[in-house]
C-alpha cells in the first residue's frame, strides 16, 4: 500500500498531480481543497495517498493532510459512496464544512454536493455522524457558522456532557453562549457555570 509520497511536483491540473519521486512520476489524483495548497511545479510536495484498487486499474489519489485521507476513506464506508463521490464532496466543501454538515444533519448542504441525492445525503448522515468527530471534534457546534476552535469551549461542551447533559443540547447551547459572550469571558469555567444556568433554567 502507497500511503504517503514525497518529491518533486512534476505537473499538475485541476483534479491531478504528478509527483516526481526518485525518477518516478506517480499520476495522483487529488480533490480542489488540495490543488488549492499545491506549490509552484518543481517545488517539493508531501501527499499522503489512499490506492484504490479494482479489477481493471490501479488509482492513487492524494490529499495535502491527513484529515482529508481519513475523510475520504470514511466516506467510502457509506453504501453508495465511491471514490469519485467522495472526491467530489472534498472539492465541493472544505473538510471542517463537510464535517460539520454531517454531523449537524445538513441534509440540504450535503444535496449539493454534485452526485450526492437526498437518500445518501441521509446515509452520510445516519452512519458518520457521530464517526467525523473523531476527525474534526468542533464540527459537532450546530445552530452556529462558527466552529468549535479554542480547548475553553470544547471542554465545556465535554463536561457538560459528562454531566449527563445530550451532546446536541450541550452543543447549542455553547454555541449561543459563544456568540452572547465577549471573547474575554469565554473560559471553561464560565461557560460551563452559565451553560448550566441555561440548561437547568
Amino acid at each position: 500500500m502507497i500511503s504517503r509520497l514525497s518529491g518533486k511536483l512534476a505537473a499538475c491540473e485541476l483534479t491531478e498531480a504528478v509527483v516526481d519521486v526518485g525518477g518516478v512520476g506517480y499520476a495522483v489524483t487529488i480533490p480542489m481543497s488540495t490543488y488549492d495548497l499545491l506549490p509552484r511545479v518543481g517545488g517539493d510536495i508531501v501527499l499522503h495517498t489512499h490506492l484504490n484498487v479494482r479489477e481493471d486499474a490501479l488509482q492513487l489519489y492524494g490529499f495535502a493532510t491527513l484529515d482529508e485521507r481519513r475523510l475520504f476513506v470514511l466516506l467510502m464506508t457509506v453504501n453508495g459512496v465511491g471514490p469519485r463521490l467522495a472526491l467530489s464532496a472534498l472539492s465541493c466543501l472544505p473538510l471542517d464544512g463537510l464535517c460539520r454538515a454531517i454531523a449537524s444533519g445538513d441534509v440540504k448542504a450535503l444535496s449539493r454536493i454534485s452526485g450526492v441525492g437526498k437518500r445518501t445525503a441521509e446515509r452520510l448522515v445516519l452512519e458518520l455522524r457521530e464517526k467525523v468527530l473523531a476527525i474534526q471534534p468542533a464540527a459537532a457546534v450546530a445552530g452556529s457558522a462558527r466552529l468549535v476552535t479554542n480547548r475553553d469551549v470544547q471542554d465545556a461542551i465535554n463536561a457538560l456532557e459528562t454531566l449527563g447533559f445530550k451532546g446536541d443540547a450541550a452543543q447549542k447551547t455553547i454555541a449561543r453562549l459563544q456568540d452572547e459572550l465577549p471573547a474575554a469571558e469565554q473560559t471553561a469555567e464560565n461557560l460551563i457555570r452559565k451553560a448550566l444556568q441555561a440548561l437547568n433554567s
